[in-house]
């Protein structure tokens, strides 16, 4: 369906009185113009692209498609409101047909400051739904022939995420109840070890527990994606040979052009393409760039790419940028104030690992790759200036995620 896609004009909560009903906060227009970046192409070039992403199913396998507050520093207070604010019109206009929405996660901090909690995560997910049946764009995606039927309608499938399995604490039944509720995909753990094994952040790399390889089991018999981003090394590995189904690394990169605990080394990679599983290529700020680029960029993103093409095959490669509509940098220069801050119990251990991301570093935007409405667009137009072919395109840009999705749910 490409850019004919059957949006109404819905705005998030519109049935709601905003000021009585909920707090007001001033959003960051969603695409910021001096911002925005298109890849240039000849006419010729602009011509196949846009039969490319009207063609073809588009898929996002890690997104954040919310508005943010303009002034970062209030991103706290509004998390704990517990209400997040889908950009349905920006969406319209991306060519997506399918985004994985990872909702709130560890900002999920309505009755916590340190998140994950359940009863927090169940309000999260309540709120969102609340909202996406008042409207008529978004389906709800519980299985892959919703995002077929996206593609056909015009509609946008919207996939309900957990970044992380934290909040199911020690019981493996909240596995069923969150797919009942319609999370479609999970994440093992956030940089941080919990009981389903240790974290990418960790001084010691445990792998996965055997709590962790109970839920992989569980996740497989209830046909819940597993997401492994955040995890150790071994525990990605350890995850990978458990699982009867492929996995996914829903937003990452390679650790051989980006030497940080956030990226995963060739072994992993490998590791998942052999189990026919597909890495989604990140986008956010700092983590995509390269020890030859250190400013990320469309470009920096592509190198990941094309990397992981050339070790694991074209087949097992997707897209994941983790963007938002928002100053993504200002977030990290806010959470790390906020982790700096008294009261969060979090303390400097010595060689502690962290995920390697040094935001003073940072620049203000990726250019090129800012937010949900221009990611994919971006990429489409690199690889048809690059000379890829359509088929390859094609893969890249969703079907070797619907592959696996078919296989998966």
């Amino acid at each position: 369906m490409g850019r004919n896609k059957k949006y109404t004009g819905y705005k998030a909560y519109q049935y709601l009185t905003p000021g009585i009903d909920y707090k007001i906060f001033k959003f960051r227009e969603a695409i910021k113009e001096e911002w925005a970046y298109t890849v240039p192409l000849s006419k010729s070039e602009e011509e196949r692209a846009e039969k490319i992403l009207e063609k073809n199913i588009i898929i996002d396998l890690h997104e954040h498609p919310t508005f943010y507050p303009e002034n970062s520093q209030e991103s706290g207070e509004q998390a704990r409101e517990g209400r997040d604010f889908m950009a349905y019109e920006a969406l319209s206009q991306s060519g997506l047909d399918a985004v994985f929405d990872n909702l709130m996660n560890g900002s999920c901090i309505i009755t916590s400051k340190h998140g994950w909690k359940w009863s927090d995560t169940i309000h999260d997910l309540g709120q969102r739904l609340c909202d996406i049946a008042h409207q008529n764009f978004v389906i709800h995606c519980k299985k892959a022939e919703d995002i077929i039927t996206a593609h056909k309608t015009g509609k946008l499938a919207w996939i309900a995420v957990l970044e992380s399995a934290s909040s199911i604490e020690n019981e493996v039944d909240r596995i069923d109840i969150l797919y009942g509720l319609g999370i479609r995909s999970m994440g093992l753990n956030y940089s941080e070890s919990n009981m389903l094994g240790c974290g990418l952040g960790e001084i010691r790399d445990g792998g996965l527990t055997d709590f962790g390889y109970d839920c992989i089991i569980r996740m497989n018999k209830v046909k819940m994606l597993i997401d492994v981003s955040h995890v150790s090394d071994q525990t990605a590995l350890d995850a990978i040979e458990t699982s009867k189904e492929p996995i996914i690394i829903s937003h990452c990169g390679a650790k051989a052009l980006n030497p940080i605990a956030r990226m995963f080394p060739d072994e992993v990679l490998q590791t998942l393409a052999e189990a026919r599983g597909v890495i989604g290529i990140e986008a956010a700020p700092g983590f995509t760039a390269t020890k030859n680029n250190p400013i990320p960029t469309i470009d920096t993103y592509m190198e990941h790419v094309e990397y992981c093409i050339n070790l694991m095959g074209i087949d097992f490669v997707g897209c994941g940028p983790d963007t938002l509509y928002g100053d993504h940098v200002g977030l990290y220069r806010f959470g790390e104030k906020k982790l700096k801050s008294a009261g969060l119990g979090h303390y400097s251990r010595p060689d502690k690992r962290g995920d390697g991301l040094v935001v003073d570093n940072l620049p203000d935007y990726v250019k090129g790759m800012e937010n949900p409405t221009e990611c994919i667009q971006n990429i489409t137009r690199w690889m048809v200036k690059h000379g890829y072919s359509d088929q390859e395109i094609a893969k890249v840009i969703g079907g070797n995620a619907l592959r696996l999705l078919k296989q998966v749910w």
